[in-house]
């Protein structure tokens, strides 16, 4: 059987990406946001965005800073140990963005449900909680058909795009994990139900070191759209066992975050005014500057 590569350029990967659209983001907490891609998007104007993420940083916040999100469902939205997402919550006070929370076991079932094939997955943990009564178009009471117990039938997480960033992969679309990685990573659920995936790597690797350890490979090249190399692509978040975030970049942003004109600046300096990913890279001190957050060296 032959190949067939899927390995392009960050701009070819997401063109298919346009206005109206809905996108899952991976990523977890200030670990492996998919920003190179969210920054393209944001470049490409891109607007009216259904969000869907797990615990999201960010990734969330800078679509929020750039005016790009409708609807956002997820079970989290913050900064982590860095506080609030001040876009994102500027956003849902002005009621520019609609939020559909979940409980992580509810979208865990929505990622189970997609990646099945189901439209739903039964479930009753929401039951007592203000969740579905808020959500009712895609959380609704039903009896089951053998004991007659009252349960909640959830909606599938189907969105138009997934997101993803990763660690290594090959030029087919075959993504690895290290042995040693944090536990709470969410993204291959993500990808499991995913209609059309988009992954940046930190690197490019033969094929012939992937099939060296073939039980490494979390994501399949059959899943994968399109698979880009984009070292560093994480920052200023953080990609766990390849560099810790960037402490001094995040508290920037934060503090030109408290209104909408000092974020434009922001995205104006980073974003914008960079034609891609090596031009931010370039604009932050390159590659070489960002070794100093690598976990090796800081190790």
């Amino acid at each position: 059987m032959t190949l067939r590569t899927k390995l392009t350029t960050l701009e070819k990967a997401v063109s298919p990406i346009v206005s109206g659209s809905s996108v899952a983001i991976g990523g977890s907490l200030l670990r492996r946001q998919p920003n190179a891609i969210i920054r393209q998007l944001i470049r490409n104007g891109v607007r009216d965005l259904t969000v869907m993420s797990w615990a999201g940083t960010t990734a969330i916040d800078l679509l929020a800073a750039a005016d790009a999100i409708r609807r956002w469902e997820g079970i989290y939205v913050g900064m982590f140990n860095y506080g609030l997402a001040p876009n994102f919550r500027r956003g849902v006070e002005s009621g520019q963005i609609e939020v559909r929370d979940f409980s992580e076991t509810a979208m865990v079932a929505r990622l189970r449900a997609a990646a099945q094939g189901m439209p739903f997955l039964p479930i009753k943990t929401l039951f007592g909680s203000d969740i579905a009564k808020r959500n009712p178009e895609q959380i609704k009471e039903f009896d089951c058909p053998f004991t007659g117990q009252k349960l909640q039938a959830i909606a599938a997480a189907e969105p138009d795009f997934t997101v993803i960033h990763g660690y290594i992969g090959d030029e087919y679309g075959n993504v690895q994990w290290p042995v040693v990685r944090d536990t709470d990573d969410m993204d291959q659920p993500f990808a499991a139900g995913a209609k059309r995936l988009i992954v940046t790597v930190e690197k490019i690797v033969p094929h012939e070191e992937i099939r060296k350890q073939p039980s490494l490979t979390y994501i399949p090249g059959n899943w994968v759209e399109a698979i880009v190399e984009a070292p560093y692509g994480a920052h200023p978040a953080a990609c766990d066992t390849y560099y810790d975030e960037d402490d001094a970049h995040l508290k920037d942003y934060l503090g030109r975050s408290k209104s909408g004109a000092d974020v434009r600046s922001y995205l104006q300096e980073y974003v914008y005014s960079s034609n891609d990913h090596d031009e931010y890279l370039a604009k932050i001190g390159g590659t070489s500057a960002l070794k100093a957050l690598d976990v090796a060296r800081r190790g």
